[in-house]
């Protein structure tokens, strides 16, 4: 019995250690290929895990194309200076960050520029931006 239990609690500390690092993990996104994109501010989404932003963005044949940029915890960005109010439907922001390495019209953004002309953090330096920017192009507010 004392044998089975001990296996039963390796077996399901191993099991919450994958799902936390593959909740966490970022390689569908292709760091080493930075891309900024401009639009139109559809849908924010102010939720954990994760906030998202949905941006209406023309592509080079004029077509409106739908991008998921997804962004830090709720706790994280409001330590940058996120509120539920930082975007609205019909701003206008540029998203930089990582695209997804399957082509879809998804990033994850770690800097973000506002209608209002600031640059403002959307994920976290030492967690992703090691290669994809430098962080003195910065500024929080």
């Amino acid at each position: 019995m004392k044998r089975r239990l001990t296996a039963l609690a390796v077996l399901c500390t191993l099991f919450i250690t994958v799902s936390l690092n593959a909740h966490h993990s970022t390689a569908m996104y292709d760091s080493q290929n930075p891309i900024t994109i401009t639009g139109v501010v559809k849908k924010f989404d102010w939720t954990n895990p994760h906030a998202f932003i949905f941006v209406e963005v023309k592509g080079a044949d004029g077509k409106i194309v739908e991008w998921e940029v997804e962004m830090m915890s709720l706790n994280h960005l409001r330590g940058y200076g996120w509120t539920s109010k930082t975007v609205k439907p019909g701003d206008v922001i540029s998203c930089t960050g990582s695209p997804a390495k399957s082509g879809d019209p998804s990033m994850i953004s770690n800097r973000m520029k506002l209608s209002d002309g600031r640059e403002i953090r959307s994920y976290s330096e030492e967690r992703h931006e090691k290669r994809s920017c430098s962080s003195d192009r910065f500024v929080d507010r």
